[in-house]
């Protein structure tokens, strides 16, 4: 695979959470959970710190394993766990998390796997790409958004009510009938969206967290093969930048509603073509 990403904090001076990393042949793309100030996390360790560590490793194990992929998320996730469970308190629920994308090019065909918001398009050279992203935090989430999404960002009663809404999908989070995250439990890899789809029919993979997702999903500024098309064309800083003025354009949510007025975002693209024609 030839592959081009970009990836940039929310705000020049705030860590990214988000994790990208890539092969030859694999890719990994996690978005790590922000933790809204008020709330108090039992672990120390930072979200980006939980990011960059099991992004690390699953890129590692992809390298060295042909295992399925659930099982090396589950791999993972018990490994960044055992490297904190004796310092921080793990036992209530308010540990770092992250979303997952796992994509790995294998003899002839591309397993790919997806736990939580992250979007991962595959384009099959038909009209339409084949979209997959794991919408039941969304389910969960759209009934408690009325109240926030009323309120200007940026205002104290904004970030208070982003608090209260953080709080509450808590209670779902790595739950039946919730919605599913890396964390701490290793069972939660078992909940991932997976798939294998031969190599020749794909000409290329985009990956996104919801940060870059939202060119579509929110901001509607085009379609998802537009999306392809400015990936291939411009590149993945360009899909981003686009984001960035659609964010400042409307810094109260007054025209798009949402939880932060900016996003960590991260785009990376997958030429497959080169592969198909060896």
């Amino acid at each position: 695979m030839r592959v081009a990403f970009a990836s940039e904090p929310a705000y020049p001076d705030r860590p990214n959470e988000d994790f990208i990393g890539a092969t030859a042949d694999a890719v990994v793309l996690l978005d790590g959970a922000s933790i809204p100030p008020g709330i108090t996390s039992t672990c120390s360790h930072s979200v980006r710190w939980y990011s960059h560590t099991l992004g690390s490793a699953l890129l590692a194990e992809m390298t060295q394993s042909a295992g399925p992929l659930p099982e090396l998320l589950a791999q993972g996730i018990k490994h960044v766990t055992s490297l904190h469970d004796f310092t921080c308190d793990l036992t209530h629920g308010g540990s770092p998390s992250a979303t997952v994308i796992m994509l790995r090019q294998a003899a002839d065909h591309l397993n790919w796997l997806v736990l939580g918001d992250s979007t991962l398009i595959l384009d099959t050279g038909v009209p339409e790409p084949m979209v997959i992203c794991d919408d039941r935090l969304e389910q969960v989430a759209a009934p408690q958004r009325a109240r926030l999404d009323s309120l200007l960002g940026g205002t104290p009663e904004h970030a208070e009510a982003r608090r209260e809404y953080v709080e509450t999908l808590g209670q779902y989070r790595n739950r039946d009938g919730g919605f599913w995250v890396a964390s701490t439990d290793p069972l939660a890899a078992d909940q991932a969206l997976t798939g294998t789809i031969p190599t020749g029919q794909v000409h290329a993979a985009a990956l996104l967290t919801d940060g870059a997702a939202d060119t579509v999903n929110r901001y509607q500024l085009t379609t998802w093969r537009g999306l392809l098309d400015t990936l291939a064309e411009h590149g993945p800083a360009v899909l981003i930048r686009r984001v960035r003025a659609a964010e400042q354009s409307d810094p109260h949510g007054k025209q798009w509603p949402r939880s932060k007025v900016h996003d960590d975002a991260t785009a990376a693209l997958c030429d497959l073509e080169h592969i198909a024609g060896q």
